[in-house]
């Protein structure tokens, strides 16, 4: 599916063809010559102030770029695939020379591992992994969107109906992740750590045949793994904590991320990307279950089982929330107050400065160039 892009170069032409029409008008009366000619200098301007606009459209019409092929890692769920998902379905990577090879990961340090080998170009990540960012292991390009999708899930069968329970229990999860971020502040509320409870560490696909088979007593993980763990317990689910509880006190931003080292080498090629992002954002807020059956087709999911996990993402991050939020600083609070989660939860020891991991000079310069 592709979405045309086309400019008005009708508006063009009817603004030339107004102008002629004012352009064939009788002469007036010599008694009001003088209010004709003091009308015509404004009519002028106008005209001219509506073909230099017609100009600029024109001339993003004919914008063209090298071509460029990205490798890009994503999760497979909504909040991680639906950006990219969307540019690339609704033509946005090809309006900006990109083809875009998609490679599935199942969490953010895999894919972290993954671009320092030099195997994937640019990883989209969830809030667990920005820690890695702030530590240095790569660069913040471009903010998706804030996630709502991680949970930490018990099994009723196994003991478990809150999270005090836990205690002494098999606790799937996967390090580094915002799932575990969620754990760990469900857990901090009850007085309790990790240490008091048995984590059994696992991928996503390893946490949901874990949780089916009762292998594990509870776990931490995100959607649409966590769709597919209450369909298969029903009734023995519990939901112990999700992001919405902590929506008040902290952002769990996700992100595209790249290597200091290709941010470098590649400025132009990030904003390019970030371009068909930002575009991609305003599609994806408009047309949600569209953009759902799109990823349940890319992650090979039931497309029912994707369309239900479309509440847990905030979608609202369009092109004009972002500039508005780069230019008062809403964006760099988000970043400032995730990695505070992370010293808070003993996870990153000292503060940084966010401007020293994220590139928010390329989330502006491509935010001004769709405009």
């Amino acid at each position: 599916m592709r979405k045309t892009m086309g400019f008005v170069m009708a508006s063009a032409m009817a603004v030339t063809l107004l102008a002629g029409c004012g352009g064939s008008k009788p002469a007036e009366p010599a008694t009001t010559a003088a209010p004709a000619t003091t009308a015509a200098p404004a009519a002028d301007a106008q005209a001219s102030e509506e073909n230099k606009e017609a100009d600029t459209e024109a001339a993003k019409e004919a914008e063209t770029f090298e071509p460029a092929t990205l490798r890009v890692a994503y999760m497979p769920n909504m909040g991680s695939a639906s950006l990219a998902v969307t540019a690339r379905e609704a033509g946005f990577f090809e309006e900006m020379g990109l083809t875009v090879e998609l490679v599935e990961f199942q969490g953010g340090p895999a894919e972290i591992a993954a671009m320092a080998s030099g195997d994937i170009d640019i990883s989209q990540i969830g809030h667990g992994a920005h820690a890695l960012c702030a530590e240095g292991e790569a660069v913040i390009f471009q903010i998706d969107c804030t996630s709502l999708a991680d949970a930490v899930m018990g099994n009723k069968d196994k003991g478990v109906n809150s999270i005090a329970d836990l205690k002494g229990k098999k606790v799937a999860a996967t390090s580094g992740t915002s799932a575990e971020i969620i754990l760990n502040l469900a857990l901090k509320q009850e007085g309790m750590t990790t240490a008091d409870l048995e984590v059994v560490e696992m991928d996503a696909n390893g946490i949901v045949t874990a949780m089916i088979s009762g292998n594990v007593d509870a776990c931490a993980t995100w959607s649409p793994g966590t769709m597919t763990i209450e369909e298969a317990l029903g009734d023995k689910t519990v939901w112990l904590a999700t992001n919405q509880d902590y929506v008040n006190e902290v952002t769990f931003p996700s992100s595209y991320i790249t290597t200091q080292k290709f941010a470098d080498e590649n400025h132009d090629l990030l904003v390019r990307f970030s371009r068909a992002l930002q575009k991609a954002a305003d599609y994806r807020n408009s047309n949600i279950e569209e953009v759902a059956g799109w990823v349940a087709k890319q992650c090979e999911v039931d497309e029912a089982t994707m369309k239900a996990t479309v509440g847990e993402g905030n979608w609202g991050i369009t092109s004009d929330f972002l500039g508005k939020s780069l230019a008062d600083g809403t964006i760099q609070k988000y970043y400032e107050n995730q990695q505070q989660v992370f010293i808070d939860g003993g996870r990153l020891t000292d503060k940084v400065d966010v401007n020293n991991y994220v590139l928010f000079d390329v989330m502006k310069e491509a935010n001004e160039a769709n405009k």
